[in-house]
């Protein structure tokens, strides 16, 4: 009798699905050292030395972005020449470095330096780029897909789970969790994780530049440069808010993110599973960023409901995020060049990076100079250059490749 194929064709295999499963967890336990402070720093924070400062409590939630970004690079870059593994070793080490000396700090400015330690452990672009030597491309956007969904869920277990952390083991307990973590990746790649797949050599004709100005991924790395500035401008806004509109206690807030969160997974599942299974890629990906920027135009309107205002704000957000999350980087992957995926990654990581470094001090100035409902207005005119940057991207049509044994 013969064995049926098919499956291979369209679905991953057990080795894919494994190696997938253990570097997306690699990931996520990476991006919850980023998440954790978001919805507990602006309120927390301003019990350590300098924390009266609202520029110091920006610049500790955001300089992490401005690390990785420096960073980035030069770690995809040396994952394809050296190889993943070591690579990413050597940016968890560096992690844990910078988790410890946060959780020592007993001030915002010795925060400072260990959120930018942490940052330096910029790995992300080699994990991403380890997840696409190990999967093939009819596999690609549902490999990467769940990459992107666990940084949602790391995000929302962040947001549900750090307030009650913090309010119980303080800021220093949230880093010394992550540093825990961390090593906990460690061992996971060392004992669990295959090697990568041989890599095919670069091309003589192909040069980096190829990939810095690539239009398409231009496209995709303008727009995750808007998605993580949103993202971190937005939760310098609304931990405050929730306590000032909401009436909610710090240590009360999953209350909110919670069932928003789990709602958000469940709305954005349909559309996901069409830009997969029905090529309708392009299609989601800019519905996505309508949504996006008509929940920031509406934003400031919505809030002054209070709590149920900001819940429908907080539904739309995650909504669009998380399915641009899971879409963008399968996106990349299938654009690079096969030879330079861990350095168009780094590109695309670095950008975001940025994002999040920036977005931190956009809120931070907005909400000074002009107050809070200007940072919606800002986020949705990002939002809506974002989409007219990416209105004409075509994501490459899959090409076969044989499935890993």
């Amino acid at each position: 009798m013969k064995k049926k194929s098919g499956n291979a064709a369209t679905g991953m295999t057990s080795i894919e699905r494994r190696t997938v499963g253990y570097l997306a967890s690699i990931y996520a336990l990476r991006m919850f050292g980023l998440f954790s402070i978001l919805p507990v720093f602006a309120i927390y924070g301003q019990s350590l030395v300098g924390g009266d400062a609202a520029y110091m409590i920006a610049l500790a939630i955001s300089i992490y972005g401005l690390t990785q970004a420096l960073f980035y690079i030069p770690y995809g870059a040396a994952s394809d020449r050296f190889g993943r593994k070591p690579v990413i070793i050597l940016g968890l080490v560096v992690f844990v470095v910078g988790s410890v000396v946060a959780a020592l700090s007993t001030s915002v400015a010795g925060v400072v330096l260990g959120r930018a330690i942490q940052g330096a452990g910029a790995v992300s672009s080699a994990i991403s780029a380890y997840v696409a030597d190990s999967t093939r491309e009819e596999v690609r956007t549902k490999a990467m897909a769940m990459v992107g969904a666990s940084i949602g869920i790391t995000f929302a277990l962040a947001l549900i789970i750090a307030p009650p952390l913090a309010a119980y083991f303080g800021i220093s307990g949230i880093f010394w969790i992550t540093a825990a973590l961390a090593i906990c990746a460690i061992i996971v790649l060392l004992v669990l994780i295959p090697d990568a797949p041989v890599r095919p050599a670069a091309s003589e004709t192909m040069r980096h530049g190829d990939v810095l100005f690539h239009p398409q991924l231009f496209r995709l790395n303008f727009g995750v440069f808007v998605l993580h500035a949103a993202q971190t401008a937005l939760f310098v806004i609304v931990p405050p808010m929730l306590v000032s509109r909401a009436s909610l206690a710090p240590a009360n807030h999953w209350w909110v993110y919670l069932p928003v969160l789990v709602l958000s997974f469940a709305v954005m599942i349909k559309p996901m599973l069409s830009a997969e299974r029905k090529g309708k890629t392009s299609e989601v990906f800019r519905f996505a960023i309508s949504l996006l920027f008509a929940a920031f135009a509406v934003g400031p309107f919505a809030v002054q409901f209070g709590l149920w205002g900001l819940v429908g704000f907080l539904l739309a957000f995650f909504i669009a995020f998380n399915l641009l999350e899971a879409l963008q980087p399968s996106m990349v992957s299938r654009l690079a060049p096969p030879e330079m995926k861990g350095f168009a990654m780094g590109v695309y990581n670095t950008v975001q990076a940025l994002g999040l470094f920036f977005g931190g001090i956009i809120g931070g100035v907005v909400i000074k100079r002009f107050g809070e409902s200007s940072v919606f207005m800002v986020c949705a005119a990002l939002a809506l250059a974002w989409l007219a940057v990416a209105w004409k991207l075509k994501p490459p049509p899959p090409r076969n490749t044989p499935a890993p044994h």
